[in-house]
C-alpha cells in the first residue's frame, strides 16, 4: 500500500494497525538542533489517547511514545537534539480486543472503510479496520508535537463546536475552559448539555458527529503560495486525511456565501505601533493562499462513528445480504478525540510551509 506519507520538506510517514504490535511514524526533514523532550510529546498524546472518559471508546492505551532514531540525549539524560536525521517514533498497542470483531470478518460494516477497502486490495484486516482505523492518528500527534518545535512561538488549539445539533455560545468563548471537561469545550455553559446528551447516545448504542475548530496564533505572515501549494489548500488536504472527515472549512467557509463583498472584505489601518491591522478575519488568516499573520481558523466535520450497536443492513464478502451489528468499544462520538489529531495535522502543514518559505526566500520570518 502506498501513499502513507504527507509534507514537502517537513514529511511524515505512519505505519502501523490498530490491532499489531505497535504503530509509528517516521519525521524525515525535521531540521537539526532542536531540542525537545519526551513530555514535550507525550502530553498532546495524552490528550487524545482513549479510555479518559465514559464519553470515548473505553479501550485503555497509554499511548507511551518512544524515540528511536534521529537525536542525541543530553547528559542530563532526559533532552533528546535532533541531528538532522530521520527521527522515527513508536507507539505500542497493549489493549487490543481482536475476538471482538470475529463476526464481521466478512461483514461490511455501513458507513465504514470495509467494502471500499477490500473492493480495491482484496484482503482487509478486519481488526478495528485495521490501517483504516482512527488508532493511527496516535502517530500523527506524535508528528505534530515535534512540528510545533520547528515553529517556536506559534500557539495551535483545537475546540469542539458542535457535536449533533448542539453548538456552543461563543459569546462564552473562554481558552481556559478547554482543559477543564472532556470535550475540548470552550463554553462552560455547554459542557452539561452535552454529558446529558452524550449520555443518551452512549446508552442507546448509537454515536453522533461533530464540528472541531483549530485556531493558530502568532503564525508568520508570508507562509504560502499562491497556485498550487497554498497553505489553506494543504491544512484543508491534511485535515481531510483525518479519519472520519466529511468536510473542511477555512475563516467563514461555507457560510461567505452569504456574506457581501462589503461583509466579507478584511478591512485595514495602520495600527499605533506602524503596523498594518485587520479589522476582521474572515479569510481565517490566509489571502491568496499566503497566511496575512492574523490567527489561522480553519473547521472541520466529523461523521458519526460507523460502529454502532444498532443492526444496520449491509452484505457480506459472498455477495450476501446481512444485518450488521458492531461488537467492541467504540467513541460515541469521536469527534471528541479529533481535537488535538486536527491540532497535530495543522502544526505539521504550517511546519512544513515555514521550511519551505526559508528555503524559496532565504530568511527566517519572525
Amino acid at each position: 500500500m502506498s501513499h502513507n506519507t504527507f509534507g514537502h520538506l517537513f514529511r511524515v510517514t505512519t505505519w502501523g494497525e490498530s490491532h499489531g504490535p505497535a504503530l509509528g511514524c517516521v519525521v524525515d526533514g525535521c531540521p537539526p538542533g532542536i531540542t525537545f523532550t519526551l513530555e514535550d510529546l507525550q502530553v498532546f498524546l495524552d490528550k487524545r489517547k482513549p479510555g479518559q472518559s465514559r464519553f470515548v471508546t473505553q479501550r485503555r492505551e497509554d499511548d507511551i511514545v518512544k524515540v528511536l532514531s534521529g537525536v542525541m540525549l543530553s547528559d542530563d539524560g532526559v533532552t533528546m537534539t535532533t541531528t538532522g536525521t530521520p527521527i522515527s517514533m513508536l507507539i505500542e498497542n497493549t489493549d487490543q480486543r481482536s475476538k471482538d470483531y470475529g463476526d464481521i470478518a466478512r461483514r461490511y460494516r455501513p458507513g465504514h472503510a470495509d467494502f471500499a477497502y477490500d473492493l480495491k486490495y482484496g484482503i482487509r484486516d478486519y481488526r478495528g479496520g485495521g490501517r483504516s482505523s482512527a488508532r493511527e492518528t496516535a502517530a500523527r500527534v506524535a508528528a505534530g508535537a515535534l512540528a510545533r518545535k520547528v515553529i517556536p512561538g506559534v500557539t495551535i488549539r483545537g475546540v469542539l463546536t458542535q457535536i449533533g445539533k448542539h453548538k456552543i455560545n461563543r459569546n462564552n468563548w473562554d481558552w481556559a475552559q478547554v482543559d477543564q471537561n472532556p470535550f475540548f469545550c470552550p463554553d462552560a455553559a455547554m459542557v452539561p448539555v452535552w454529558e446529558e446528551y452524550l449520555d443518551g447516545i452512549r446508552k442507546s448504542g448509537s454515536s453522533i458527529g461533530a464540528v472541531i475548530e483549530v485556531v493558530a496564533e502568532n503564525v508568520p505572515a508570508g507562509l504560502g503560495a499562491p497556485i498550487y501549494s497554498k497553505l489553506d489548500q494543504d491544512i484543508a488536504s491534511l485535515l481531510m486525511s483525518i479519519n472520519a472527515v466529511k468536510g473542511v472549512e477555512i475563516g467563514e467557509g461555507f457560510a461567505s456565501a452569504e456574506l457581501s463583498g462589503e461583509e466579507n472584505a478584511d478591512q485595514m489601518r495602520m495600527g499605533n505601533d506602524g503596523k498594518p491591522l485587520f479589522l476582521s478575519n474572515h479569510a481565517g488568516g490566509i489571502l491568496g493562499g499566503i497566511s496575512t499573520g492574523q490567527p489561522i481558523v480553519a473547521r472541520f466535520a466529523v461523521k458519526p462513528t460507523s460502529s454502532i450497536l444498532t443492526e444496520r443492513q449491509s452484505i457480506d464478502a459472498d455477495g450476501n445480504n446481512v444485518d450488521v451489528r458492531t461488537k467492541g468499544r467504540h467513541d460515541p462520538c469521536v469527534g471528541i478525540r479529533a481535537a488535538p489529531i486536527g491540532e497535530a495535522m495543522v502544526a505539521c502543514a504550517i511546519a512544513d510551509h515555514y521550511l519551505r518559505d526559508r528555503g524559496q526566500v532565504g530568511k527566517v520570518r519572525a
